[in-house]
């Protein structure tokens, strides 16, 4: 059984804060995890792979109560949870140093799948910046993207309204539980993605909006995204920490200039200066792409983004592992990074990553600097 498979020992390990590389170095350590699970807190303690406050939630007599309302939770409709490794599970999230080890969802899940980009900027954007924001996310969302965002007032508010109104829809990444809507006044907005979008937390049921989730929420609005938008940002700001995880995570960074007098246009300036692109329409995003996803957004492929209801996803209706098409026909001549080619195949990251390794072995393909692939033959 994989160590994947055991939602219910997941989401113990979930409620009580345990991360990903955390839960890997249990399972390497007892075997499995209902055996961590099952371990005397004294005898996890010795392992040194959970902090104290991990093992005081881990052993509150409340747990097993919180893994029954989660699982209840994940069995209603349009409601799951995504295990690191599932099928369903991001394959550009999967790829991040970080990655969650389970993802809370509300609606069509089916969307986290799709090449994403990511728009943020502050919660007090004008009403120039908030325009801007509304109309890149509805033509780059008519072009078959997905906008990401934080459900934040402001620019991220305009990002979703713009990103329903195209095809591509629209995805929010909460810091909060995804049994609460925050913040208040964007609940009307938060019921409407939960419909027509996807609503995602890595937090658990009952999480409150603490200061401190938020930047840990950005890493995994631009883990999602192919590329993040900057539009509207102090020197100091949550977006430019999203930004900076962007560039860490080996992905676009995009601003849009402003008035020199605007302090919330100095952050967009500052990521100019450093290398992010300026652009002034959605249309010089598109240009930026690479040609693979430029392709992957034609108008004879937007019938990937469909507005079918997805199915419930349970162990009974999840289709059989397949082996999935060679991934060298998205390698050309051209140079072409991990993150296409996890929008282009559709393939597990981990599975991406053997068939590049017999591929250069075999001399079809070389490997290059930043992490960039390209066919020899």
């Amino acid at each position: 059984m994989s160590i994947f498979s055991d939602l219910p020992s997941l989401l113990a390990l979930h409620v009580s804060h345990i991360s990903l590389k955390q839960a890997l170095a249990l399972h390497a350590h007892f075997g499995c995890l209902k055996n961590a699970l099952q371990a005397k807190q004294h005898e996890l303690a010795e392992t040194q792979i959970l902090k104290s406050t991990q093992l005081d939630k881990l052993f509150d007599e409340t747990r097993w109560q919180q893994v029954e309302q989660a699982m209840a939770w994940g069995e209603q409709k349009d409601q799951n949870w995504l295990p690191f490794g599932s099928e369903h599970y991001p394959n550009l999230l999967q790829s991040i140093d970080d990655a969650p080890l389970l993802l809370g969802t509300r609606g069509r899940v089916e969307l986290l799948q799709d090449p994403q980009l990511a728009i943020v900027g502050s919660r007090h954007a004008s009403k120039q910046g908030l325009m801007i924001a509304k109309d890149f996310a509805q033509h780059l969302s008519h072009q078959g993207l997905s906008i990401t965002s934080g459900l934040a007032l402001g620019i991220d508010t305009a990002a979703h309204q713009g990103g329903l109104l195209g095809i591509g829809k629209t995805v929010a990444v909460v810091a909060t539980g995804l049994d609460r809507i925050y913040p208040a006044s964007n609940q009307a907005l938060g019921r409407q993605i939960v419909e027509e979008g996807v609503m995602v937390s890595e937090f658990p049921l009952g999480t409150k909006p603490l200061t401190y989730h938020f930047p840990k929420r950005n890493r995994i609005i631009s883990g999602l995204s192919v590329g993040t938008l900057v539009v509207e940002a102090a020197l100091k700001s949550g977006s430019l920490i999203t930004a900076k995880t962007a560039i860490n995570q080996g992905r676009e960074v995009f601003a849009v200039p402003g008035s020199i007098h605007n302090p919330q246009a100095k952050g967009c300036h500052q990521l100019i200066k450093q290398g992010a692109k300026l652009v002034e329409s959605g249309q010089d995003i598109l240009e930026e792409l690479s040609s693979p996803l430029q392709q992957a957004l034609t108008p004879q492929t937007q019938d990937l983004f469909a507005t079918e209801p997805h199915p419930k996803l349970t162990e009974k209706n999840l289709p059989p592992p397949s082996h999935s098409p060679s991934i060298l026909e998205h390698i050309g001549y051209e140079t072409i990074g991990m993150d296409e080619l996890v929008v282009l195949s559709k393939c597990p990251v981990y599975e991406i990553q053997s068939q590049l390794m017999l591929l250069e072995l075999s001399g079809h393909v070389e490997k290059l600097s930043a992490g960039r692939w390209r066919r020899l033959n």
